[in-house]
């Protein structure tokens, strides 16, 4: 079986970068964080893709994301809360989710990125009930994307998605909007 790995041109690198820095800058004022605004990127970027032998270990929050992106994140502070992968009561052995922010005070400013392996079986079941719950499918050439209903979304990117699930041929990736998928790149 021959393994994935996708690569994204530094403009959404930038984009991401400019996004998490904007997000983050600080106030002396007193108050709520500012709500993150959404970069709309257009037309939506395509990663792309390229077989490689390399063994890839185990799927860690460090190396599900782009290298650069950690470093981001380190430099303005944030931190990161490794969780089980999970879809509703099922939890995913051998995968991760990431919750990368600033733990050090009450926000709810904070990225999410998950990746695990899947099963056929386990993909149709998630998805199901991921569906009863009122979530949303669609085709997309890098596989099904499964994502919040627009009603129940708190976040939401340029294109008004949400919490998002892309099943592809046995992984599952998992942001918390559909174009934070892109910098999922693990498998």
């Amino acid at each position: 079986m021959t393994r994935r790995r996708t690569f994204f041109g530094s403009s959404l690198l930038l984009t991401a970068g400019v996004l998490v820095l904007t997000a983050c800058a600080g106030s002396t004022e007193a108050g709520p964080p500012p709500s993150p605004q959404p970069v709309a990127t257009s037309p939506t970027p395509t990663p792309s893709v390229t077989a490689t032998t390399e063994p890839l270990g185990d799927p860690t929050c460090e190396t599900i994301i782009p290298a650069a992106t950690v470093e981001d994140f380190g430099s303005v502070g944030w931190t990161v809360r490794a969780e089980p992968f999970r879809i509703g009561e099922q939890e995913l052995e051998g995968g991760v989710q990431c919750v990368w922010g600033d733990f050090t005070t009450a926000t709810d400013h904070v990225q999410i990125y998950g990746w695990a392996p899947i099963s056929a079986e386990a993909a149709d079941d998630a998805q199901d009930e991921l569906v009863a719950l009122g979530w949303r499918v669609e085709e997309s050439p890098e596989g099904l994307i499964v994502t919040e209903s627009a009603d129940t979304t708190v976040a939401t990117d340029g294109d008004g998605y949400g919490l998002t699930y892309l099943f592809g041929d046995g992984w599952v990736k998992y942001a918390d909007t559909k174009q934070g998928l892109l910098l999922v790149t693990w498998g």
